[in-house]
């Protein structure tokens, strides 16, 4: 097989159809960018958790004067039912899972509710004997918090015991939400960009039909035939799967990158660049075999009828 007509061919089949072309580009691009940014948000859904979920505290809210709920009876702990807590924070029972805890009184309870809740229209409202006391525990495996629940939740002057991990939970579900969603859309996408290269490749085909009939007579074997088709479909798909692959390294560059370091706090674990250059990859190859298959499917049906 030439190499050199194989290509003029392609090239003059790109040539004819150059409105086809542009638009089996641009479907591939915005197709291949829902599925870039899909990726990028499962990536940054998993670096997430493993970010927080090792931070996630379980929280032991001691009775306050105005609690009747868990073992509270509108008074509030003693020291010595602190000091009974603590104590079993310190058992052997519960000691080999905890890496570490902090006891917050209502003064620091005060602070940091100021700090994160200033601005509501009831902070000023609030006063410090109002907020609970509280152990903070941090886990050596966050997910052995059910033992500290079952543990501590019956002592006297325990208001609840609290997992937070299970308000990341319902953050992490809204996140993938939108990361199926996306991936819905991308799937989508993808299946309007396959039927338009196959329709652009039985289009091309046709003009040339009378060429094609001329091969077939002088012997010009099937693959001869079919391969500058499948090529014309591969090159529109693969410019398509760059572009893509450029508007997901701007996505995390200017985006990410750059507004949402700035906007969220310095805690927060994003996404590099790092990992939208893993991403890029994967488009072009999914691109380029899509377009394969998709041209290759319709021109062999093509040359059968």
């Amino acid at each position: 097989m030439r190499f050199g007509l194989v290509m003029g061919e392609a090239a003059s089949g790109l040539r004819r159809n150059i409105s086809m072309v542009i638009s089996v580009i641009l479907v591939t691009f915005i197709s291949l960018t829902f599925v870039g940014a899909a990726i990028l948000l499962q990536l940054q859904i998993v670096q997430m958790k493993g970010y927080w979920y090792d931070r996630a505290q379980v929280a032991v809210y001691l009775c306050t004067e105005s609690e009747a709920s868990g073992n509270c009876a509108q008074e509030e702990a003693t020291a010595e039912q602190k000091a009974a807590v603590e104590t079993e924070l310190k058992s052997a029972d519960l000691a080999p899972y905890i890496e570490r805890y902090e006891f917050e009184d209502h003064d620091l309870a005060y602070q940091n509710f100021q700090t994160f809740l200033s601005d509501s229209s009831y902070a000023s409202f609030v006063k410090p004997e109002m907020l609970n006391e509280s152990f903070r525990v941090n886990l050596k495996d966050p997910s052995n918090a059910d033992v500290l629940i079952e543990s501590l939740s019956g002592l006297a002057g325990v208001e609840s015991v609290v997992d937070q991990r299970k308000y990341l939970d319902q953050i992490f579900g809204i996140l993938n939400a939108a990361s199926y969603t996306a991936i819905g859309l991308a799937v989508l996408m993808l299946i309007a960009a396959v039927l338009l290269i196959a329709t652009t490749i039985r289009l091309s085909a046709f003009s040339r039909r009378r060429e094609l009939g001329i091969m077939r007579l002088v012997g010009a074997s099937n693959r001869f035939i079919q391969t500058p088709f499948i090529l014309e479909g591969v090159f529109a798909a693969l410019i398509g799967s760059i572009l893509a692959g450029g508007a997901i390294v701007a996505i995390v560059q200017f985006f990410v990158r750059g507004y949402l370091v700035e906007a969220l706090p310095s805690t927060t674990a994003l996404i590099g660049l790092g990992d939208a250059l893993l991403v890029v990859p994967v488009l072009i190859v999914l691109g380029g075999v899509l377009a394969a298959a998709s041209a290759g499917f319709a021109i062999n049906r093509y040359l059968k009828v």
